[in-house]
């Protein structure tokens, strides 16, 4: 969870890269996932789905931000979830960065010719916490730099 001060970085830093935004946290109701934004970017709020498990959002310019949980059904793990990741054929798809520590796991790469960041939290309740945003390449200098604040202040209950 995050600290006091390491969600007022957070804040500051999306502030900071983008001096229009407005920071707008999402709580899942389901799964107590928590992310924080600038929804002054991701504008489009998409609907929820039926289950319940998140919400996405898209942006004007062809980003989208998906922050949602999921039950962990099959005990995955960190490192299992990114080894799998990383060996997937699946068209289009290509892990060029990962990172996993004790309770989470971080990818990024490629998917479908978009950039994309995902951060996964794997809590002790039981639930993996997701944050993913992709964006086009061409838009790499506007994103980068609000991808660490957004799945910095991913966390759960």
């Amino acid at each position: 969870m995050l600290s006091r001060s390491s969600f007022l970085a957070v804040i500051a830093t999306i502030a900071a890269t983008n001096a229009i935004a407005a920071p707008f946290t999402y709580t899942n109701e389901r799964f107590g996932t928590v992310c924080t934004f600038p929804d002054d970017i991701f504008t489009d709020r998409q609907p929820e789905p039926d289950n319940g498990d998140g919400q996405a959002w898209l942006s004007a310019d062809g980003a989208s931000l998906i922050c949602s949980g999921i039950l962990n059904v099959d005990d995955d793990t960190p490192k299992g979830f990114v080894a799998a990741e990383k060996t997937s054929d699946e068209p289009g798809y290509k892990v060029t960065y990962s990172k996993a520590g004790k309770d989470w796991a971080v990818l990024s790469g490629l998917k479908d010719g978009k950039i994309f960041y995902e951060r996964r939290l794997f809590g002790r309740d039981g639930v993996i916490r997701t944050v993913w945003i992709d964006y086009p390449p061409a838009l790499k200098s506007k994103y980068d730099p609000l991808v660490g604040a957004i799945a910095g202040s991913l966390k759960g209950p």
